[in-house]
């Protein structure tokens, strides 16, 4: 007896599940021991690409990712992109025991309340007309509707870098996701095309001869890197079994609402499915709201000191003039109100 394309498609979105919260608590685990080596990737640093473990959380999630992808493939939607709440309980429960962040019941209380308002938004979320080519997709990005989407995520981007990072991305947990979770909003739009454009190719129909193609590509590696660059930040400075269940919430909602005013999927709804809709985001604000107020606080980072020494270097300590600035001042304070200690 043969199996079903739709067992198939929920094997893989399973697996997709596993990978990828696993892979949160490996990249955590790698962002930890560079970070005692380095720089951390909180304030800036890049010495987590020289650690293999955080390699290894990143092919993991890579593997998820193309499971997630295939899985599509044979399944509908409405039964594979709810099952990625499986990766929230994976990495919530690898987490406590590997990580030693505990999630305490109240927490586990929030997950399970960002699961259901995500799953009951996704279920009742209009279903999206594919286009046939990429032409297609690219006369749908250029409606004044998408671009007026586009412009704001853009802004909000901009805003949350430029001004709210430097001042709140250390504590806001919202920071960081937000970034994240907007621009993967618009990868996931690059990333529809291009499956598209790599379908019709292997069907006889080449989509690479076209610039829109490519324009789709460049988008998709911009986001890619920029949603890596602050979901590694979020990972260094916040807890693991926070960070997966804020970043799929908003992440979700983001991408139903991109793809709703992309392809204009919301006509036609009827009353109760709204109704359904407004009951999830409810569920889901409720469950975020719990999850900030159970989180436990990293612990800082060791502090550390620099030593500049005057005089003559062939003096000893004793003899010698110098300053010793702490490593926590040198990454919160100001410059003019750095603690500075002068010993002779």
């Amino acid at each position: 007896m043969g199996v079903s394309d739709n067992t198939r498609g929920l094997v893989l979105a399973m697996l997709s599940g596993l990978f990828v919260g696993t892979s949160f608590i490996l990249k955590k685990k790698g962002l930890r021991r560079a970070a005692s080596a380095g720089l951390r990737a909180g304030v800036g640093g890049y010495t987590y690409l020289l650690e293999p473990l955080w390699w290894a959380g990143m092919i993991t999630m890579i593997v998820g990712e193309i499971a997630n992808f295939v899985a599509y493939i044979y399944a509908p939607a409405v039964l594979v992109t709810p099952l990625g709440a499986l990766s929230i309980i994976v990495s919530a429960v690898l987490a406590h025991f590997m990580l030693k962040e505990r999630l305490r019941l109240m927490g586990v209380l929030g997950c399970v309340s960002c699961i259901v308002g995500s799953v009951v938004i996704v279920l009742h979320a209009p279903q999206e007309q594919t286009p046939s080519s990429v032409q297609e997709v690219w006369d749908l990005a250029s409606q004044p509707a998408f671009l007026a989407y586009v412009a704001a995520t853009l802004s909000i981007v901009a805003a949350l870098m430029l001004h709210f990072e430097p001042l709140y991305g250390q504590t806001n947990i919202l920071v960081y996701l937000g970034i994240c979770s907007l621009m993967g909003a618009l990868t996931v739009m690059s990333i529809k095309a291009i499956g598209i454009a790599i379908k019709l190719t292997l069907e006889g129909v080449n989509q690479f001869g076209y610039a829109q193609t490519w324009f789709f590509v460049s988008v998709t590696v911009i986001c890619v890197i920029t949603q890596l660059n602050y979901l590694n930040k979020a990972l260094d400075t916040f807890n693991a079994a926070i960070v997966s269940p804020i970043y799929y919430v908003m992440f979700t909602t983001l991408t139903i609402t991109a793809s709703a005013i992309m392809f204009k999927d919301w006509s036609g709804q009827n009353v109760s499915s709204v109704i359904s809709e407004l009951c999830g985001f409810i569920t889901v604000l409720t469950g975020t709201i719990i999850l900030h107020m159970t989180r436990e606080e990293e612990p800082s980072p060791t502090a550390g000191t620099m030593t500049w020494y005057g005089e003559d270097a062939s003096k000893g300590l004793e003899d010698g003039h110098f300053i010793t600035l702490n490593n926590s001042d040198y990454f919160h304070k100001p410059l003019l109100s750095w603690d500075t200690t002068l010993e002779t």
